[in-house]
């Protein structure tokens, strides 16, 4: 880059002396001719040239000796001063009666560079040749060539012209729905982003000396097909669990009560989010009449009191409704294998108690598409809804598709079973995905 700055500049520094004005040779005169005697060659020529070499020619220098010893600048400005010409900033301001005499000579216009500048924000100003040969604007120059240099390397790699995937709004269609509340939507999953950890559990097993981490999994599988047996709202499902999973974390219970735990839970969810919600019989009639009606009704009682009757907790469920819209596009088979492999991580204990309901959601939607084989794998579009990179997600859906491999061998069937039905596009027997699965 110096060498070829160098070269330029040497170009650019040549062509200035050739657009130099004339004045400077044309008002030397030379020592051994005589005064009075100047020829009148070039009648019909330049008359500036003929008048200015008059009067320097009428001049006389007393210390010629001395003004041959100095630079040809200082002889000519002395010259100029003695006919009554001031020199200032590179063109000669006549006074006095020499302005009659002596025409200005117009100073060259500088000639442009135009610089060929890449998709950069800031502009490179134009660097005229005299202002580039005086050293003034080397940085100008050496980012106009270093934009250029980019520019051609962009172009070359093909990233000059490619498109930015766009974020779409995926609120557009429901301006004038008035339930879909449009206007107020991103702020309410703002909310839920902040909210969320409220209604996590931590690593509540320790604590729980006659239950484990499989009979959870036994638990939470029975709970799946109650759960499809009634024909509840998904939501219901979700909330079941995870007011389950919080109540276990608050209090040690025995193996014989832990189904009582869940049917009570199912009862509470229940009465928070379905329409018509089933009776304490139903939930009696469902265990085998393990247990009586005082006995779910004391559990509903312990569980409302042990978590302060908190039960607005954004779930899993509550960001798979809005990341699913933002999958682009969207469709049953997509929306089906999200809720397969989100309630496969369900039922699997470190899964809950390792990652919050929002990246749960995000896997599931980023493990389908990968499944799905739905390019890209991540969006602009998702970014922007979920909050999270794909870098972000890799670990969760890599413990989901896991699930997925292990999903047909497994003695819990209740999630393969349910999505293994035509009425749920069968996606529990698609393959799993592979980019996801190949170091599993």
């Amino acid at each position: 880059m110096s060498s070829l700055l160098a070269s330029i500049g040497g170009v650019f520094g040549q062509t200035q002396q050739e657009n130099e004005p004339e004045m400077t040779s044309r008002a030397v005169v030379h020592q051994n001719q005589p005064r009075g005697e100047v020829k009148q060659k070039n009648a019909m020529g330049d008359v500036r040239t003929r008048r200015v070499l008059q009067d320097i020619g009428n001049l006389v220098i007393d210390n010629a000796a001395a003004l041959g010893k100095k630079p040809i600048s200082e002889v000519v400005d002395a010259v100029l001063a003695v006919n009554g010409v001031t020199v200032g900033k590179g063109a000669a301001v006549l006074k006095g009666a020499a302005a009659g005499r002596m025409k200005v000579p117009e100073k060259p216009k500088p000639e442009t560079v135009i610089v060929i500048s890449s998709d950069e924000t800031e502009k490179t100003k134009p660097v005229s040749r005299r202002t580039l040969a005086a050293g003034n604007s080397t940085k100008e120059v050496k980012k106009a060539f270093t934009s250029i240099l980019s520019a051609r390397s962009k172009a070359a790699c093909g990233l000059a012209n490619k498109p930015k995937d766009p974020v779409v709004n995926i609120d557009a269609d429901d301006v004038d729905d008035i339930l879909a509340v449009a206007e107020y939507i991103d702020d309410i999953y703002k909310f839920y982003k902040l909210t969320e950890d409220e209604g996590r559990v931590g690593d509540y097993m320790g604590s729980q000396p006659e239950i484990n981490v499989k009979m959870r999994s036994i638990l939470v599988d029975w709970l799946i097909e109650v759960h499809r047996k009634f024909e509840l709202m998904p939501e219901t499902l979700y909330l079941t669990i995870n007011i389950m999973d919080r109540f276990l974390s608050l209090r040690a219970v025995s193996r014989r009560e832990l189904q009582l735990v869940g049917i009570s839970s199912m009862l509470i969810a229940c009465k928070y989010e379905e329409i018509w919600a089933p009776e304490v019989n139903d939930f009696i009639c469902i265990s085998d009449n393990a247990y009586v009606r005082e006995q779910v009704l004391a559990m509903e009682k312990a569980i409302l009191g042990k978590l302060e009757w908190y039960l607005t907790i954004p779930t899993p469920y509550v960001f798979l409704v809005r990341f699913i819209k933002a999958s682009l596009p969207s469709d049953k088979e997509m929306e089906n294998m999200v809720f397969f492999l989100a309630e496969l991580g369900l039922m699997q204990y470190p899964t809950i108690i390792k990652y919050s309901p929002s990246i749960i959601a995000a896997s599931a939607v980023y493990a389908a598409r990968c499944t799905l084989d739905k390019t890209p794998f991540w969006t602009e579009t998702l970014k922007h809804h979920t909050g999270y990179h794909e870098d972000q997600l890799n670990d969760c859906a890599k413990l989901l598709v896991k699930f997925h491999l292990a999903a047909a061998e497994s003695k819990l069937k209740a999630v393969y079973r349910k999505f293994s039905c035509p009425d749920r596009g069968a996606v529990a027997l698609f393959s799993p995905a592979k980019i996801l699965s190949t170091n599993l």
